[in-house]
């Protein structure tokens, strides 16, 4: 997983959160405890989603927070860490670990 810090050259959001499943089921799986996770944290439900039925690249736009959550060939072919390579990335700890 990754995040970036793109509030500086992007007015529209402050973070991408990037993460990626091995396959459909894993992405859905994935985008479910997100929305899990943050609707039990913060009470906010997405402003809106995008690529769900496919389920190759999933947009969930938060306002302030853009979680991306793609197969891996998508995200290796997209490579959004490559195309805002000059943002900070922000460190993160998994709480699982």
């Amino acid at each position: 997983m990754v995040i970036l810090e793109v509030a500086a050259v992007l007015g529209i959001c402050g973070w991408f959160v990037i993460a990626s499943g091995a396959n459909e089921r894993q992405v859905k799986a994935i985008c479910d405890e997100v929305e899990l996770q943050i609707h039990a944290g913060a009470g906010q439900k997405p402003k809106r989603i995008e690529g769900l039925n496919d389920r190759s690249w999933v947009l969930m736009d938060y306002g302030d927070v853009v979680v991306h959550v793609f197969q891996q060939e998508q995200r290796d072919f997209y490579d959004l860490e490559r195309l805002w390579a000059d943002v900070p990335r922000l460190d993160w700890a998994d709480p699982a670990a």
